[in-house]
C-alpha cells in the first residue's frame, strides 16, 4: 500500500515489530511438542537462532557454548580476534573507555592488520569444541579468506555488508562475483544484507545457501541515522520470504531467510518467524549473557569505519547465563530470557507445530498492542528512569 507524501510522490507503508500482533487460530498445542528446528546450508540447527558476528557477542569460547546449546554463532574474521593475539586486553580497553571517546578508540584499534595465522587459530579453537563453525567477512575480503577458512575446517562462510546486491559496480576495485564465489565454494555461503524482493531473488540466484535480511535495525547500528537507509523488519522479512517462495517454485531450491537484527524481546522473535523467517540472527540479547566476551557491552560492526562510522558502543548489562537467556528459567519479566520457551509457547498458542506453520499464522496491524491497557506498566518504567 502506498500513500501520497507530496505532489506526484508516493511512499510505501512498511511495518516493524511494534506495529503488529499475532492472532491465535482455532487450535492450540502442547508447547513441548512444537518443532523449532531449522536447516541452514544443509546443517540442522536444534534452535533457529544465529548469534551475530560481532566482537562483543561471539568469540571462540562463546561460539562453542552456543553451538552446544543447539544454535549457530558466527565469528567475525575482521574483528579483534583475528587482529590481536590477546583480544581480551583490547576488549577491556573498549568497554572501559568514556563513551564520548569510544568510537575513535575503536577506529584506532581496528587499524591493526588482520593476521591469517590468527584466522586459522580461531577456527581451530572452535572446531576443537566439537561444534559447527561459521565465519564472516565483508565482500572485499571474501576471496582472500574463504580458502583459509575451508582449509582450517570452517563449515559455513558468511559474506556480509551493510547493503549487499548481486550487482555491485566499481571503477576503482574489482567487485566480488557472488555467482562465481558461491558456485566455487566448497562450503555453504550465507549472503546479506538485503530488504527487498528483487534483490533477495537475485542473491538467491547466485547460489547462496541462505540470505540475511535487515539494514540498520540492530541495537548498536546507526546506519539508519547516518545514511537514512532501511526498511522495518516485518515488511523486509515478508518481502524476502515472498522472494524465497517465488524462487522455490521457480527452481525447486529452498533458500532460507534469516531475519538479522531489530529483535529486542522474545515477542519480536516470534513476530519475525510469523513474518516469514526460517531463522533469526541476534546480537544484543546475547551480550547480556555472562559468557559473552563483551561483558554487557556491544558495538556495531561498522563502528570502526575510518571515514563514516555507522555504529556505536552501547551498554546492555549482564542479565544471566546463556542457558537462562535461551532456555530459562526467566528471572526477569521483559522478554529477554527464556527465548526458546517463549517461542515454543507462542507457536503452541497460535496452533503452529513447526516453523513452516508459524510463517503462515494470521498477523494483525496493531500499533496499540504494546500500550493498550498498560498504563501501570508504563508508569513503572517512567519511575525507574
Amino acid at each position: 500500500m502506498a500513500m501520497w507524501i507530496g505532489i506526484n510522490r508516493k511512499a510505501r507503508v512498511c511495518y516493524g515489530f511494534d506495529d503488529i500482533s499475532l492472532v491465535p487460530g482455532k487450535v492450540t498445542l502442547n508447547p513441548e511438542e512444537v518443532d523449532i528446528t531449522t536447516t541452514i546450508g544443509g546443517i540442522k540447527l536444534e534452535i533457529p537462532i544465529l548469534a551475530a558476528a560481532m566482537d562483543g557477542v561471539v568469540d571462540p569460547k562463546f561460539a562453542i557454548e552456543f553451538g552446544k546449546n543447539g544454535g549457530l554463532a558466527v565469528l567475525n574474521l575482521m574483528g579483534i580476534y583475528t587482529r590481536y593475539e590477546n583480544p581480551y586486553e583490547i576488549i577491556e580497553k573498549i568497554i572501559s573507555s568514556p563513551y564520548e571517546e569510544s568510537t575513535s578508540l575503536i577506529q584506532s584499534i581496528y587499524k591493526e592488520p588482520i593476521k591469517e595465522e590468527l584466522i586459522r587459530k580461531r577456527i581451530e579453537e572452535i572446531k576443537k569444541g566439537g561444534v559447527v563453525c561459521a565465519v564472516s567477512c565483508i565482500p572485499q575480503y571474501a576471496e582472500k579468506f574463504i580458502g583459509i577458512a575451508i582449509e582450517t575446517g570452517a563449515d559455513i562462510f558468511v559474506v556480509q555488508s551493510t547493503v549487499t546486491t548481486a550487482k555491485h559496480i566499481s571503477s576503482t576495485y574489482k567487485p566480488l562475483d557472488l555467482y562465481k564465489f558461491c558456485k566455487e565454494s566448497k562450503i555453504p555461503v550465507i549472503v546479506g544484507n538485503c530488504v527487498t524482493f528483487d534483490v533477495a531473488v537475485e542473491l538467491m540466484e547466485t547460489g547462496a545457501a541462505a540470505i540475511l535480511v535487515g539494514i540498520g535495525p540492530g541495537a548498536a547500528c546507526t546506519t539508519r541515522e547516518v545514511l537514512g537507509i532501511g526498511v522495518p523488519q516485518v515488511t523486509a522479512t515478508s518481502d524476502c520470504a515472498a522472494a524465497r517462495d517465488y524462487f522455490y517454485k521457480k527452481t525447486g531450491k529452498y533458500v532460507p531467510v534469516i531475519t538479522d537484527g531489530g529483535m529486542v524481546t522474545s515477542g519480536d522473535i516470534c513476530k519475525a518467524f510469523a513474518s516469514g523467517a526460517d531463522a533469526v540472527m541476534i546480537g544484543s540479547a546475547f551480550v547480556k549473557a555472562s559468557e559473552s566476551p563483551g561483558k554487557g557491552y556491544h558495538w556495531g560492526m561498522a563502528t570502526s569505519d575510518e571515514n563514516l562510522p555507522r555504529g556505536t558502543r552501547i551498554k546492555v548489562g549482564i542479565s544471566g547465563t546463556l542457558k537462562e537467556i535461551l532456555f530459562g528459567p526467566a528471572r526477569v519479566d521483559d522478554g529477554s530470557q527464556n527465548l526458546i520457551g517463549a517461542l515454543k509457547l507462542s507457536m503452541a498458542s497460535l496452533g503452529a507445530k513447526n516453523i513452516k506453520e508459524m510463517q503462515m499464522v494470521e498477523i494483525a496491524i496493531a500499533p496499540s498492542v504494546k500500550t493498550e491497557g498498560k498504563i501501570y506498566q508504563t508508569a513503572r518504567k517512567v519511575l525507574k528512569k
